[in-house]
């Protein structure tokens, strides 16, 4: 292929350019000659530009002068049409920062709107870009990261959070230090950037920081308190109550279920516990079915850690949703993971103040306080409601009993399977009745204390929740697929069109001269529950 004349001096003179900087000791005389290799980049060589692309980065800090007419030019190379070009000016960007560290936010923010590239050889150098420049300046390469989380256009802020679960994150090691320092100043990113964020990267987010050894064993108990306060606050408990908010719903349960780590550790009363009793206990049947038991289950899983003056508020609610899943005559059938989670969370409760199921249940249980109210007579209610515990008993051991003659048929229909789906199917069945059989021993084991006038209330970890194990292993795997983005498709070619980054050749000058923009908009008002976007825990 013949070599077009005009392509080839134009190489030459740059070529002459550089030799000549790279000659002369004081570079700075031959201002010149740098303005000749940026203005190669307004020219019509494609390979005169994929030169400047480097030549400008190496002699970028001998001309301060010329450093906003470098940079800008830098940038328009980024956004060249040839791959090969692109690709040559993104890996001179962290050039420019090498001894002008002050540039570092400006270039972060400029690779952080490039990690959205389809192509892979470019979107591998703007990776490599990006951890070249945290190891120069972690500090300011991470809160220019996370301006993009908190401000950044959407589609940009996806692909920055990609980026830092996936290269930032496993190697926090070595770029968090000084340990301490650093952990905290992560920390107070993360806190600004959760102001708007969907159920999966909030998970990512508070993943995250539990490995820090900030929130980590050991951690004190204002480090906990803090962590719960972060999810709290995202939980919305400041909002009143509705059960047509399904987003709301989501959140709540997903938050409560992911503070409980931290309750176990010691720190003080859930306000979440305090929360259910004022909002979500008194109108539990008015939320849809299929978000009832994952909030039952969340409450149950929370009752352990409520304070006495919460258990005493939310007994009188506890016991009349009982009486009304625990049948009063032997039933055919029951909502059984109800009368789990209610029988749980009755337990727990009343441990914690006792003398509150006195009034409520009929019982005879001193404790020396007015509150005690063993001069009345709740000898209607102790009738009542150990009825509903016959019945419930009864109703339980028949349905027991069912189910253990149905794993024997179980295990003779997978002896006589012959194909994959019919043994896939038999064991799905086997594992549902497996699952309804440890619902129906809890029950007993939390029915049979209560009896007598003066029982022993369950307050410690004796009961084993059916679906507690088989949760958390879900959770963790969930968590982890949650968060998953696909990679950008690659479409083969190796060009780009101009203007890929909504905002056409300059938007990245743009962005870099005037600070990082705040009127990209962040798609507010993300939702939790699968709506648009999506803020949901799926």
């Amino acid at each position: 292929m013949a070599v077009d004349p005009a392509d080839a001096a134009e190489v030459e003179k740059l070529y002459e350019y550089g030799e000549r900087l790279s000659e002369v000791k004081d570079k700075s005389e031959h201002l010149g000659d740098y303005e000749g290799i940026i203005a190669a980049v307004k020219g019509q060589s494609l390979k005169a530009k994929q030169l400047a692309a480097q030549l400008i980065p190496r002699y970028f800090k001998h001309f301060p002068s010329l450093a906003t007419q470098a940079m800008s030019a830098q940038f328009d190379l980024v956004e060249e049409d040839e791959l090969a070009i692109r690709v040559q000016a993104i890996r001179g960007l962290p050039l420019l920062c090498k001894d002008t560290p002050e540039y570092v936010s400006k270039i972060v923010d400029v690779l952080g709107q490039l990690l959205g590239s389809e192509e892979n050889v470019e979107r591998d150098a703007v990776h490599k870009a990006l951890m070249s420049l945290l190891r120069q300046d972690v500090k300011a390469s991470l809160t220019a990261l996370f301006n993009h989380i908190e401000l950044g256009l959407e589609n940009v802020r996806e692909k920055v959070i990609c980026f830092l679960k996936d290269k930032v994150f496993p190697i926090k090691a070595e770029l968090l230090k000084p340990q301490d320092e650093m952990e905290r100043f992560v920390t107070d990113l993360v806190k600004k950037s959760l102001q708007d964020v969907t159920g999966a990267e909030f998970k990512l987010f508070m993943e995250f920081l539990k490995n820090f050894k900030l929130f980590g064993n050991g951690a004190s108990p204002e480090n906990i308190r803090e962590l719960i306060e972060i999810i709290e606050a995202q939980a919305d408990l400041d909002a009143q109550f509705n059960v047509a908010d399904i987003d709301h719903i989501d959140r709540l349960s997903s938050c409560m279920y992911m503070a409980l780590p931290f309750y176990k550790g010691g720190a003080s009363s859930s306000k979440f516990v305090s929360y259910c009793n004022k909002h979500i206990i008194p109108v539990l049947d008015k939320l849809p079915e299929e978000k009832r038991i994952g909030l039952l289950r969340t409450v149950a899983a929370s009752s352990k850690y409520a304070s006495a003056q919460d258990s005493r508020q939310l007994l009188p609610s506890v016991v009349q949703l009982l009486t009304k899943y625990m049948p009063g005559k032997k039933a055919e059938d029951m909502s059984y993971d109800y009368v789990e989670c209610l029988l749980y969370t009755f337990h727990h409760l009343a441990h914690k103040t006792p003398n509150t199921t006195n009034s409520l249940c009929g019982y005879k249980i001193v404790t020396g306080q007015p509150s005690d109210r063993l001069g009345e007579d709740f000898s209607e209610q102790y009738k009542d409601f150990t009825v509903r515990l016959n019945a419930t008993e009864e109703t339980v051991r028949q349905t027991m009993k069912k189910l253990t003659q149905g794993m024997s048929e179980y295990n003779k229909a997978l002896s006589a399977a012959k194909t994959d789906e019919e043994k896939a199917n038999i064991k799905a069945e086997q594992q549902k009745t497996t699952m309804k059989l440890r619902i129906c021993n809890n029950i007993l084991a939390m029915t049979k204390p209560l009896h007598v006038k003066t029982p022993s209330f369950i307050g410690d970890d004796k009961i084993d929740l059916s679906w507690m194990e088989p949760a958390k292993k879900s959770q963790a795997s969930n968590a982890s697929s949650s968060v998953k983005r696909p990679q950008p498709s690659t479409n083969g070619s190796s060009t780009v069109k101009k203007g890929r980054f909504d905002g056409g050749q300059k938007q990245l000058m743009n962005r870099a001269f005037e600070g990082i923009s705040r009127g990209g908009g962040s798609g507010r008002g993300r939702g939790w529950g699968g709506r648009g976007r999506g803020r949901g825990y799926r």
